[in-house]
């Protein structure tokens, strides 16, 4: 179903392309874009479940700050693609539950720590003219987000009876944004926009061959304000 998702966004988003014209006129055709991501991770996860695993487990993922750059390539006057990244940033997993399982501290525990890396492609539309000073705009994408450098702290050694590892398999899904650009200059602008992401994984845990697991759904709600540079005519 994820995949659907997916392909059905990403065809939205060709369809639009293909139907957006020549490139726009008096605009440049490029942005490039640097600023900051305020991530805020509206999530829910499945209990942990697994061998000598006691009911009530579970976890939840810190908020987040890190480095926005996206480039934005215009079709045309009102129409564009933007490719947003973030500089991989650490994500925090906390334990909540019971106080402690067995003699061992659990709830409020930091458990493990993951980075992520997290593209999206959005085709976008701009309202009024490339002349005007303010400029809102809605977009359509696909998110990919690749989990890697994923670390099982000291807590969450202890908790789950000896060293432990942890994998979780990437995740591509649908994409929305709105925002608003102003013009300060023909090349210089500032942007400030609000995204949604849909990220459907699941953390997996080996502790000398004993397998924990939990299914993670969560909508990644990123602020983004930008300073942006306008080039290429």
């Amino acid at each position: 179903m994820q995949h659907k998702i997916a392909s059905l966004a990403l065809g939205t988003v060709l369809a639009l392309a293909m139907a957006s014209g020549a490139r726009a006129d008096n605009a440049t055709p490029n942005d490039i874009r640097i600023g900051a991501y305020f991530v805020h991770f509206d999530s829910t996860a499945s209990d942990i479940t697994g061998p000598y695993v006691v009911p009530g487990l579970n976890t939840s993922i810190n908020n987040t700050t890190t480095l926005y750059l996206g480039y934005v390539r215009r079709l045309s006057r009102h129409f564009a693609v933007e490719f947003a990244f973030g500089w991989p940033p650490v994500t925090h997993a906390t334990a909540r539950g019971p106080a402690t399982v067995g003699s061992v501290p659990f709830n409020g525990k930091e458990i493990a720590t993951v980075r992520w890396l997290s593209p999206t492609v959005l085709f976008e539309y701009d309202f009024f003219s490339p002349s005007a000073r303010w400029r809102p705009f809605v977009g359509v994408g696909v998110n990919y987000t690749n989990f890697y450098d994923r670390q099982v702290t000291p807590a969450g050694d202890a908790v789950s009876g000896g060293p432990t590892s942890l994998s979780q398999p990437s995740s591509i899904g649908p994409a929305v944004t709105a925002g608003i650009r102003y013009n300060l200059t023909r090349r210089w602008h500032i942007v400030a926009s609000y995204s949604v992401a849909q990220v459907n994984s699941s953390l997996t845990t080996d502790t000398a061959g004993v397998y924990r697991s939990s299914h993670v759904h969560f909508w990644p709600n990123a602020l983004v304000l930008s300073v942006g540079y306008a080039f290429g005519l």
